[in-house]
């Protein structure tokens, strides 16, 4: 199941919505994705280009969608579309879109260097039907609604790193304690063990700033900035993290056969997917109103 597609159906859904794509989602009977990056709109989400026109009772939809996760697979979509001419941020709204209708397809599963249990996919649209039912909440709401979730799967991005980075350590400490070289352990030698005790450090600081904007997000107040930051800090930490460990491992690093090759692959994903690092640090600095005022043209 993605979570990322179920959170607008659950949160704006109608109940016949939720009953014909959640129940069975939930139930792990079909696969979900979430339709919203594209070739040209990728961490700008006010620019998509795909379009859903209302006609009759439907919608029809025609455009692409790019770096969907689950998308070679997935039984439905929640499709963030272009439904008026208005303005950006009020012109979007979100559609369950069953994957099996005619004029939907699947053009191609992206090759990754990593994050390979999961298939990813650029898709295309043509002329595909929908019903109007299948709109989620309120027509021009979909911009809202999308970064509404972005908040929560940011807030997750960060705290489902917290265990794998844990473990990369105690790995690295295990393999370091028992590996040796000129005649002591790896572990034995200064900038290694001070190394992993500053890391540890940064991961207890990481889980700090996330108990803390979760209880903040329970409370409903609004965590924008404490998720952005959570989100900007977890990439570049896991970053830093998995390098300086993949070097005490040596060659052993360098193979697929050791956890922290493979974390070092598959989260640098982190700093791309969700919002890059450079989109959190525009948030945040639109939170400390440091961010600078767009000048009018001037011709």
């Amino acid at each position: 199941m993605c979570s990322t597609a179920s959170f607008p159906p659950v949160r704006f859904g109608s109940d016949e919505l939720k009953q014909q794509f959640l129940v069975p989602t939930i139930a792990g009977d079909v696969v979900a994705c979430l339709g919203v990056s594209e070739p040209e709109a990728g961490s700008d989400v006010s620019g998509i280009k795909t379009k859903a026109i209302r006609k009759g009772d439907d919608y029809v939809i025609n455009g692409g969608k790019m770096w969907i996760t689950s998308g070679c697979q997935a039984d439905w979509m929640c499709l963030l579309a272009n439904t008026s001419e208005g303005p950006p941020h009020k012109n979007k709204s979100l559609l369950c879109l069953p994957m099996k209708l005619s004029g939907v397809h699947v053009a191609k599963k992206i090759d990754k260097i990593g994050m390979r249990s999961s298939d990813t996919a650029q898709i295309f649209f043509e002329d595909v039907r929908v019903p109007c039912k299948y709109l989620i909440g309120e027509e021009g709401m979909g911009f809202t609604y999308q970064m509404l979730q972005f908040q929560e799967e940011r807030l997750w991005a960060a705290a489902n790193i917290l265990a794998q980075l844990e473990n990369v350590i105690q790995e690295t400490i295990d393999y370091t304690r028992q590996r040796k070289t000129f005649q002591q352990p790896i572990l034995y030698n200064q900038t290694v063990h001070f190394r992993l005790a500053e890391l540890a450090t940064e991961v207890e600081l990481l889980r700090s700033l996330v108990y803390r904007a979760v209880a903040s997000y329970i409370q409903g107040k609004d965590v924008t900035k404490l998720a952005s930051m959570a989100k900007l800090k977890a990439g570049r930490l896991t970053r830093e993290l998995t390098d300086s460990c993949l070097q005490f491992w040596g060659g052993m690093g360098f193979t697929n056969e050791v956890l922290v090759s493979r974390v070092y692959r598959d989260f640098r994903l982190l700093s791309i997917g969700a919002g890059s690092d450079e989109v959190m640090l525009s948030i945040i600095c639109k939170y400390m109103d440091t961010l600078p005022k767009r000048q009018p043209h001037k011709s």
